[in-house]
């Protein structure tokens, strides 16, 4: 998986109940300091949402296997992030493993998503629709930074869908920073732009966090 080597602590990072790493920790590529979350916030262009035109499969397309090693980018995550590797059988076939999932703070081993932190139809409506497809196929297949694609229990990922987080947050509250954190490093570096009460929430819960720089992931 060609996720960038060194990897940084994230803001009020959620950690697993025992204590390790938990796994999908954002990797950074440089250790260049950006500007501090609450400015980072203030930064972001407010934008009405467009969602005529979006359909899912049509405008990003569906898992891609880029290095063409028989893992598609679903595979790929799952192996980068198991807590417990699985089993790799064949071309890519996956069994057993372990994952944590920072959302709700377990460890699934069955039911796992691979969840697009800024989902694909907040990305179109956030400025994706001016987008080519081949961009649009390249964002739903990010490898490139570790917080872009994560792990996490089914249940959390079917409960979030597309919401931003001004309706959606994730239900275990140490993780409140991370998410915020990295959902404004997704919408920051990819020039995606947050609507009024978005932007209005995002700033409402950076004042409960770390104002830190956050780090350069950008390409």
């Amino acid at each position: 998986m060609a996720v960038v080597a060194a990897a940084a602590a994230i803001l009020g990072a959620a950690l697993p109940a025992s204590g390790a790493t938990a796994p999908g920790a954002v990797a950074v590529g440089r250790a260049v300091a950006g500007v501090p979350l609450q400015e980072a916030i203030a930064a972001l262009p407010v934008e009405e949402e467009h969602r005529e035109g979006y359909h899912r499969a049509r405008e990003f397309g569906d898992w891609i296997d880029a290095d063409k090693d028989g893992c598609n980018t679903r595979a790929e995550v799952l192996l980068e992030e198991a807590v417990q590797a699985p089993t790799v059988t064949g071309r890519c076939t996956l069994s057993g493993g372990l994952w944590y999932s920072y959302y709700d703070n377990e460890y699934p081993s069955e039911r796992i998503d691979i969840d697009h932190l800024v989902p694909l139809a907040e990305a179109w409506d956030s400025g994706a629709w001016r987008w080519d497809h081949q961009r649009r196929v390249a964002y739903a297949n990010n490898l490139e930074a570790a917080h872009h694609l994560v792990a996490v229990t089914a249940r959390s990922n079917r409960q979030k869908a597309d919401k931003d987080p001004a309706q959606w947050m994730p239900p275990y509250e140490p993780a409140t920073c991370r998410y915020l954190t990295e959902w404004v490093m997704v919408k920051r570096d990819n020039h995606l732009s947050v609507d009024e009460r978005e932007k209005q929430v995002l700033t409402d819960l950076a004042r409960t966090c770390p104002n830190a720089p956050l780090p350069d992931t950008s390409s």
